[in-house]
């Protein structure tokens, strides 16, 4: 997303932009369920991509106790899609002979003059500039700031995207089209209904995203669920049909005993789900000469914001705009940095006060937070908002 984003407002501004793409296939049909937030519509549309058919249109919040009881209700007017359709619409916006895919960035030169990005194939490509919009596990961010690692929260979201037309009459009336929550102690879970393949919107046509967030010790649990059948223990994630079904099961008997009888309903329609180990990733800088690191690849918030491609999108605005400023890369890049630091470092600290109360474990500061944000009164209103920023 950062990448393209970056890429179609560089045209847009009169550069001669390449994307090179580390995997070899298209990344269409990755990712799950986001809600498309005010200001991302916004970027889209100042590209001139059409957002009238972008998502679903959500009107209500509810959340649902154990016992099946809606106990509070909210309109909060909100645009969920799918990750991957916001991905067609850049995808399709950008040159195809300007995407290059399955060539991997070994590492990259430079000097006052020009960037080099050398390639795992032998290539070396020169440029005036080099923009790193490679994500959580980012190699240009590697190179210049090998110290910055993810950090894990503590807890881990089960994700699955649902069709609309496997819910039960019932089940289904209870939770579309509105973003429902329920609370075990602890944790949170949270469904929403979302495009189907293709963009459909169709009524019978969308599918659900349903994400479920439960703590798990990094030492222990951790890394039960991130290890294979084969004994192999992955690191960040783990690929989702690498998951073992004893794993799964364990989520599946976890809802039976903790979630309201229309969330159980919900899981037990989830055979291959999505396995995400919830992380924090703070970068001190964002420039580095004649490059810049944007998206996930400079900073990594907790999901519960819904700020991700938002960000992205912030992000390489921001980086066009101080170029547009400047003659002089370097300088126009330490600008950006400027611009984007503070408000990135306050989506992630945010996103932390968000989430602490389904960490594993918690400071005495945490602890404070749990309480503030684990009512049901601030979850329904600050969920996947941007407001509060």
């Amino acid at each position: 997303m950062s990448g393209l984003l970056s890429a179609l407002l560089l045209r847009r501004a009169g550069w001669d932009v390449d994307i090179y793409e580390r995997v070899e296939g298209e990344l269409s049909g990755r990712g799950a369920g986001i809600v498309a937030q005010q200001q991302l519509i916004a970027r889209l549309r100042g590209l001139g991509l059409e957002t009238a058919e972008l998502g679903v249109h959500i009107v209500k919040r509810q959340i649902i106790d154990a016992q099946g009881r809606v106990t509070r209700e909210i309109e909060c007017p909100q645009v969920a899609t799918a990750w991957e359709r916001v991905y067609r619409l850049l995808r399709d916006a950008f040159p195809p002979e300007r995407y290059h895919r399955g060539r991997g960035l070994s590492h990259f030169t430079q000097d006052a003059h020009a960037v080099r990005a050398h390639f795992s194939d032998g290539e070396t490509v020169e440029a005036d500039l080099l923009v790193g919009a490679d994500g959580i596990r980012s190699t240009v961010r590697q190179q210049c700031l090998p110290d910055v690692v993810p950090l894990y929260a503590g807890y881990c979201g089960w994700r699955a995207l649902i069709a609309e037309s496997a819910f039960p009459p019932d089940i289904h009336k209870a939770v579309y089209p509105v973003m429902s929550f329920g609370l075990p102690p602890g944790e949170q879970f949270l469904c929403y209904p979302v495009a189907g393949p293709d963009n459909d919107l169709r009524p019978g046509k969308r599918r659900t995203n349903v994400i479920w967030y439960r703590p798990a010790d990094e030492h222990t649990k951790l890394q039960w669920l991130l290890t294979d059948d084969s004994g192999k223990t992955h690191a960040i994630s783990i690929p989702p049909h690498l998951i073992r079904r004893e794993a799964i099961a364990e989520m599946h008997d976890a809802a039976e005993r903790l979630l309201a009888p229309q969330f159980r309903a919900v899981v037990r329609l989830i055979e291959e789900p999505l396995l995400q180990p919830i992380y924090d990733l703070v970068s001190p800088r964002m420039a580095f000469g004649r490059v810049a690191i944007v998206g996930d690849a400079a900073f990594v918030a907790r999901p519960h914001v819904g700020a991700g491609v938002s960000k992205a999108a912030d992000d390489a605005a921001a980086l066009v705009n101080a170029l547009e400023a400047r003659d002089d890369v370097e300088s126009a890049l330490k600008a950006y940095e400027a611009a984007r630091l503070g408000e990135n470092a306050r989506i992630i600290e945010w996103a932390r006060h968000l989430g602490a109360y389904l960490q594993a474990s918690q400071t005495q500061e945490e602890a404070a937070r749990a309480g503030e944000h684990s009512t049901d009164a601030a979850v329904i209103v600050e969920t996947a908002t941007l407001d509060f920023l």
